[in-house]
């Protein structure tokens, strides 16, 4: 990793924003920068080799501050969230009940005994996914934020659940770790509420935006990267420790100032070097080498989206059920944590690499169909309706 090689990989994540420029297509960015890693990467060219230590490193901080970021937008404060949480829960408790019942279907058709890891995948929503989705397309409305809890449960439990089911002879050290960067995100909070209502908060915010010293930044990359340290060391993903400390920092209230903040460091450079960093993981090839595995990462991904959908039997929207389905960090740690340890068969994770990407695409229609249903955002004071 040089130089010239972070310029090439800033270059070809610009694909993002030049795909998703058509406002008719409702392409997220990452679409376009997860296609720019394929190309560069081993099923295509070659160029980016994903396994480099300081490629991984610096796709790592990216990956925790995406997570951190799509925390801290679950509106933690809204009375409607609040409100919604209970149904919210109760639907992702039944994906997870469907997901399972067609996950042991599926582990017995392959023969290859992951049923439960397969049901943490189907019953996933990346809310590092699906959050700039509704953020970029403008979704809004009662719907969408009754979506947002769902969401947030599904992929907080799944991201603690992966690494008891992946590996469940040391289920007991990954259950543990998971309480600790819970507690301890459970402590920042109580701390950040502190510094709120006894005003702390708002001085350090002034002096840091009088004399540009970026206070509430500094002290939200070291809670972040602290929490990450804690879960590398509990053997537990940093999806975790981000979206937790996200989520502690939305339950307060987070700064316009640090939200701007936040948005530049990552969707500038650290977001989108993640996202070619996954797509130049994606050995495609390593579906011909095996394909029996494609027809498991299809059955899969629409198995996640179908179970998803079917919440439609509740009164959810099947737009907005298939964009739930959306799935990113947790196949991916999945694939990652399988592979080194020699958990999965031979192609395994090619297949749930697969299945995500099959979520991805569902997300990318079901958002223009969500669009084009007129869940969209309230426009804001002043602002003419479209």
């Amino acid at each position: 990793m040089n130089f010239a090689t972070l310029a090439v990989i800033a270059l070809v994540a610009v694909l993002g924003p030049l795909l998703a420029l058509p406002r008719r297509t409702h392409l997220p960015v990452i679409v376009g920068e997860l296609l720019a890693g394929i190309l560069l990467g081993p099923t295509i060219l070659g160029y980016l080799d994903s396994t480099d230590p300081t490629f991984t490193f610096l796709a790592d901080i990216g990956f925790a501050l995406i997570m951190f970021v799509a925390g801290s937008h679950v509106p933690m404060r809204d009375p409607a969230m609040r409100s919604s949480l209970g149904p919210g829960a109760l639907r992702a408790g039944l994906v997870a009940i469907l997901a399972g019942a067609a996950a042991f279907g599926i582990a017995a058709l392959f023969q290859t005994g992951n049923g439960p890891v397969y049901a943490v995948l189907m019953a996933s929503s990346s809310a590092a996914l699906i959050l700039p989705i509704v953020d970029s397309l403008g979704l809004g409305g009662p719907q969408v934020v009754a979506l947002l809890p769902q969401i947030a449960v599904a992929d907080t439990a799944c991201i603690v659940a992966l690494p008891l089911v992946i590996d469940p002879s040391n289920a007991a050290r990954a259950a543990v770790g998971a309480v600790l960067v819970s507690a301890a995100a459970m402590v920042i909070f109580f701390a950040l509420r502190a510094a709120e209502r006894s005003g702390a908060r708002k001085q350090l915010h002034n002096v840091s935006e009088t004399r540009k010293f970026a206070l509430e930044l500094r002290i939200s990359l070291i809670s972040l990267f602290a929490l990450a340290a804690l879960a590398q060391a509990t053997h537990v993903s940093i999806m975790l420790a981000g979206f937790a400390l996200g989520l502690a920092v939305s339950a307060v209230g987070e700064p316009r100032r640090l939200a701007h903040q936040l948005f530049a460091v990552t969707e500038g450079f650290l977001g989108p070097l993640f996202f070619v960093w996954l797509g130049c993981s994606l050995d495609l090839r390593d579906l011909g080498r095996h394909p029996s595995v494609i027809a498991l990462g299809l059955l899969l991904g629409i198995g996640a989206i179908v179970v998803h959908a079917a919440m439609r039997v509740f009164g959810q929207p099947i737009s907005l059920g298939a964009l739930a389905a959306a799935q990113l960090g947790v196949p991916v740690a999945a694939a990652t944590v399988g592979a080194q340890q020699n958990l999965l068969a031979p192609g395994e994770a090619a297949a749930f690499l697969l299945g995500a990407l099959i979520t991805i695409v569902a997300s990318v229609i079901s958002g223009g169909m969500a669009v084009r249903a007129g869940f969209r955002a309230p426009p804001a004071a002043g602002e003419p309706i479209a």
